[in-house]
């Protein structure tokens, strides 16, 4: 190529010489013909025809290797009541939620897996107080590196807590506080082996996981398993998680994730359970219709019953959706 660079200069400098030297000699007539062109230049024109002068096109930019969604859901509902004969109160409610994720992968060698959910609801009857019937906010952090097969060396990291006070309602009573920010909040480091038979099933288990649970408010610290003057706990034991998302149709998805531990300081024999479920039905660009289950059980975290007894008692959450509900990126559920 930088041959034929040369050559083309070498004969188009030659040619401006030649034309240089005859268009001092040329007659008149030749000097007014302006279409007429000189031999050295015709010369040049038909050696310069014969290469084709190369095109540099820049290579394309590898493609990224970062993938990211959001997913933003709005439900809300109003009741209002006039003279009504079997009574009532007017109300409000919503509930709102979204979901980030963002993942890094190389190849299927590495992967690295975030994902970020918010959600919060409340109830308020005019007449009565305001209630909230929602509120997480749970970060999720995972990084695998292809060990054999199917199965990858993994770490991962979990962060959950709420956003604001929780209250319960007695009867006549004043609200008792139940819950704040960061009391309780719960950070999770596990180091294992990550399980991928299919793609949407994912199998972590890491025998080598710590748990710390704090508990800001002096009040609540009984309640959640902490001593009185103990506002954060430490947990070693073993986790088992399952994490299956799934897009059953094209309007259909489901993300279920189950979280066993056993903590070997404590009662290795009380596993920990956490599971939520998630089925998102798409109505059609801006609306759909979404089903949230959350099931706890701790054997730690005491729950009073009617009568104000605290026991370790089977907790469970769900959330009928339909509203209002859009996507950002490449969301997959």
């Amino acid at each position: 190529m930088l041959k034929r660079i040369l050559l083309i200069a070498i004969f188009s400098v030659t040619s401006l010489i030649i034309y240089s030297q005859e268009s001092k000699v040329a007659t008149p007539e030749v000097q007014n013909d302006k279409k007429e062109l000189s031999v050295g230049h015709e010369l040049s024109v038909i050696i310069a025809s014969k290469f084709k002068i190369p095109v540099l096109t820049p290579p394309p930019p590898p493609p990224s290797r970062w993938k990211g969604g959001t997913l933003f859901q709005l439900g809300f509902s109003q009741l209002s009541l006039t003279n009504w004969a079997s009574g009532g109160y007017d109300n409000i409610a919503m509930n709102a939620f979204v979901n980030i994720y963002r993942n890094y992968a190389v190849k299927k060698d590495m992967f690295w897996e975030n994902r970020l959910q918010i959600g919060y609801g409340f109830i308020h009857s005019f007449g009565d107080r305001y209630r909230k019937s929602d509120d997480k906010f749970i970060f999720d952090s995972k990084l695998g590196y292809r060990a054999f097969n199917e199965f990858f060396a993994a770490a991962s990291f979990n962060f959950r807590t709420q956003m604001t006070n929780g209250f319960s309602y007695p009867a006549n009573r004043d609200p008792i506080l139940l819950s704040g920010p960061f009391a309780p909040a719960y950070f999770s480091l596990g180091v294992g082996m990550d399980y991928k038979p299919i793609k949407p099933l994912s199998i972590n288990f890491s025998p080598l996981t710590g748990n710390l649970v704090i508990v800001e408010k002096r009040e609540l610290r009984v309640r959640y398993g902490n001593k009185i003057d103990q506002g954060a706990k430490l947990e070693l034991g073993a986790q088992l998680k399952f994490d299956y998302k799934h897009q059953i149709s094209k309007n259909l998805n489901i993300n279920s994730t189950l979280n066993l531990f056993s903590d070997y300081l404590g009662k290795p024999k009380n596993i920990k359970v956490h599971w939520d479920l998630f089925i998102d039905s798409k109505i059609n660009k801006f609306f759909s219709a979404s089903l949230r289950t959350n099931m706890i059980y701790d054997n730690e975290i005491l729950i009073a019953d009617k009568e104000g007894v605290l026991a370790p008692r089977l907790q469970f959450k769900e959330i009928l959706s339909i509203g209002f509900s859009y996507t950002f990126g490449e969301f997959k559920k």
